[in-house]
């Protein structure tokens, strides 16, 4: 039979009478007491020896001696002077099961009930706990789940408590629909939200579970999606989720309202303080006039005013940001209002909902400390320094005033899933069928240090690595991290050798601003080159075994709005290494990458790029075939892998160079096929490279002439990750250049 909750299971109350009430208690006996001390019990019921007692008084001790929750059975009588209180204790738990929760650790469900071993059992509270185990696995996405508690009761007035669950079937998200999406498809919005539909390839992961937080959280990021994109006057006008009939799946529904897209016309700072001149704080402003409307840069603006203005010395003031909108003409202008705020600092910031994850590595997110001024702007961008860390599903920032001039800050945060197991098959046009495999841990021990382990291995190639990351190295925002790694490679097509690698690597790296880091790294590896027997003689010179020492940096400067799938912004970076210190090799090398991206009618994205290199030995060396360049395959799609090269005459091998140039264009449009992840695109590469320095020109086919090609090709996001198909065809190449028209890969790029 299914627990019910009953109320009170005694209803017949035995009063003294209206005559009785207006007696003298001379006497108090209790009967029933087995572990409860009598002296305990009076002070729970309030009467006393040598009082008159009224009905009323007799009731209100009654439900005093129920609410204690010792008692299973409370009675009165009377005995002229003499009051008699019959009582039946609550058993004591002795043993507390759950029975039938595969899905739910133990742990979790003990943490949950009030319920506990050697405590005293009561049916209320055992009714609470069915309450609370069944949140529990709501929070889980089951709503099928049946609990009923089990009493099997034991001498000594004690039971043993079993809560029997029936777990049910898990309630997945079926569908998800967005109503009123006109500029975004539905595929854009579900790529934007925590929530995700059931397939078969989330097997591992939790977001295609039901969670009415999630969902109200998916609110907030649809509309900072649309805020960020010019949509100012967006808002949900409804969000359900309706559980199907047999309770194992949801169809949730967005109703949304776009509004007008708004471009910037007017932008203006305005100060109430009489020291700051406000022109003088317009290059802090992140955006520009004609710009679209982005409520990111906005608050990174107000963000920047504010610290800025406290380095000048300008502490007890308040940056406000004020929006003026013309829905006509879909223009709008931005007043950034500065003014003096009220003195109040920061009290304490308190943390809650961390189980795992440790105080600290949410307290260093905070852009202020305990005793720093309270800043609103900067708890925006405390909140979105912890979102970032994609450590929890829910981060709420309160605050409350404990004085006139001090405040507390209140974080509460749910945790999630932190790691993943990854697997995936496959085939390239370069490798060949593949297979890979790994683990990642981003929050490792709770300390928000990433580790991962990655195997991989193909017709062609073998590679194994491990690496490690301390993101707040000695307690500064310094990241600091090494890896290991084992790699061999079959060139036999190229240029007709072999190569094994394996090395470490140790690096740091810092964030002068929120887009501007710097990446440091020495590296430490062994190459040998092998099976050279049918080879150029230039690379049959190499053969054997090398260290290479090496130390380098890299500059970044990243404008994207989107890191894995950019629609807007820009991409810079500048790297060098120097080779040398110690080891074979003696090598100078220069890298550099430029990437702007633009979407036009919000589903056009273009893409232009160019990268350059340039490597060249010092000393009595020159720069070996490891660290030379190569285009084709990836990077110039139309030419084979090592297709655009100084090549060896005789051998046909290519000897790559000592530079290398390589750009071009290209557009990406939707075919329908969003919901699949599918989307098309067009190109033009162009790109060259330079001749080895200490190869004789007599020896090699080689020329600077920039080759150029153009094709189109498909991007899809499947379920074993990016997979891109391109056909390349070159319409300016040299004789000796290899090509290949179709091209399969797997992998992320730039």
């Amino acid at each position: 039979m299914k627990f019910k909750l009953t109320g009170i299971s005694l209803l017949a109350l035995a009063f003294c009478s209206d005559a009785i009430a207006q007696e003298m208690v001379r006497y108090i006996d209790i009967n029933g007491l087995k572990r409860v001390e009598k002296e305990t019990s009076l002070s729970y019921a309030g009467i006393n020896v040598g009082k008159s007692v009224s009905s009323d008084e007799l009731n209100s001790a009654l439900r005093r001696l129920y609410d204690t929750g010792l008692f299973s059975d409370v009675s009165f009588d009377t005995k002229g002077d003499k009051l008699v209180i019959n009582v039946v204790e609550n058993p004591v738990i002795g043993v507390m099961a759950f029975d039938g929760n595969n899905k739910i650790d133990d742990k979790i469900l003990e943490s949950e009930v009030q319920s506990q071993p050697r405590s005293v059992f009561s049916k209320s509270k055992v009714q609470q706990d069915v309450q609370r185990i069944l949140d529990v696995y709501k929070r889980a996405g089951r709503y099928g789940v049946e609990v009923e508690p089990k009493m099997i009761k034991r001498s000594d007035n004690r039971i043993d408590l079993i809560f029997e669950i029936d777990e049910g079937p898990e309630a997945k998200i079926d569908t998800i629909n967005f109503i009123g999406n006109k500029h975004y498809t539905a595929k854009d919005l579900q790529g934007e939200i925590m929530s995700k539909e059931s397939r078969w390839y989330r097997i591992f992961s939790s977001a295609e579970s039901f969670d009415r937080e999630k969902m109200n959280y998916d609110q907030e990021l649809l509309r900072r999606f649309y805020n960020k994109h010019g949509y100012a006057d967006f808002t949900v006008l409804s969000a359900i989720a309706e559980l199907s009939r047999d309770k194992t799946s949801f169809v949730l529904t967005f109703t949304i309202d776009e509004g007008k897209r708004y471009k910037i016309n007017d932008i203006k700072i305005n100060s109430s303080v009489s020291d700051i001149d406000p022109n003088q704080w317009y290059e802090h402003v992140s955006f520009n006039v004609d710009d679209w409307y982005n409520a990111e840069e906005v608050e990174k603006t107000v963000n920047a005013l504010t610290e800025e203005l406290s380095r000048k010395g300008f502490v007890f003031v308040e940056v406000v940001p004020s929006i003026h909108k013309d829905r006509e003409t879909g223009k709008l202008s931005v007043v950034f209002n500065i003014k003096e705020n009220a003195k109040v600092f920061v009290n304490r910031i308190n943390i809650t909902g961390n189980t795992r994850t440790l105080d600290e590595v949410v307290r260093r997110e905070f852009r202020l400390a305990e005793g720093n001024v309270f800043n609103a702007s900067k708890i925006r961008e405390s909140r979105r320094n912890i979102e970032r860390l994609n450590f929890f599903s829910k981060v709420d920032i309160t605050s409350d005033q404990v004085d006139y001039d001090k405040a507390d800050i209140n974080v509460e945060v749910e945790e999630k899933s932190t790691g993943y197991f990854n697997i995936g098959v496959g085939y390239s046009t370069i490798n060949g069928a593949l297979i890979r495999a790994g683990i990642t841990e981003n929050n490792f021990l709770g300390k928000g240090q990433q580790v991962s382990l990655n195997a991989g291995t193909s017709e062609r190639s073998t590679d194994y690595s491990f690496s490690f990351t301390e993101p707040y190295f000695l307690d500064r925002r310094l990241s600091a991290g090494m890896d290991l790694f084992y790699q061999t490679e079959d060139y036999q097509d190229e240029s007709n050798y072999d190569m094994d690698t394996m090395g470490g690597r140790i690096r740091l790296g810092w964030n002068y601003t929120d887009d501007f880091s710097h990446y440091v790294r020495y590296t430490l590896k062994q190459d040998e080159i092998k099976n050279v027997n049918s080879a150029s003689k230039y690379i049959q010179r190499e053969a054997g075994e090398s260290i290479d020492s090496v130390i380098g940096q890299t500059l970044v400067y990243d404008k994207r709005d989107n890191v894995l799938k950019p629609r807007e912004g820009y991409y810079l970076s500048f790297g060098n290494d120097i080779s040398g210190l110690g080891g074979d090799d003696k090598y100078l090398k220069f890298d550099a990458k430029a990437y702007k991206f633009y979407t036009l009618s919000d589903h056009y994205t273009f893409k232009f790029f160019i990268n350059g290199g340039y490597v060249t030995g010092y000393g009595d060396r020159d720069a070996r075939l490891s660290q030379r360049y190569f285009l084709g395959g990836n990077t110039m799609r139309g030419f084979d892998t090592g297709g655009i090269s100084a090549r060896d005459k005789a051998t046909k091998d290519a000897l790559g160079g000592n530079w290398m140039v390589w750009g071009g264009a290209e557009m990406a449009f939707p075919l329908g096929l969003d919901e699949l992840g599918i989307r098309g695109r067009t190109f033009v590469d162009i790109g060259t490279t330079g001749k080895p320095d200490d190869i004789s020109s007599s020896d090699v086919d080689y020329s600077s002439t920039p080759r150029v090609s153009v094709g189109f090709g498909f991007e899809w996001t499947s379920p074993m990750g990016k997979i891109d198909i391109d056909f390349g065809f070159p319409i300016v190449k040299e004789d000796y250049d290899e090509t290949e028209v179709f091209r399969l890969n797997f992998g992320t790029s730039l």
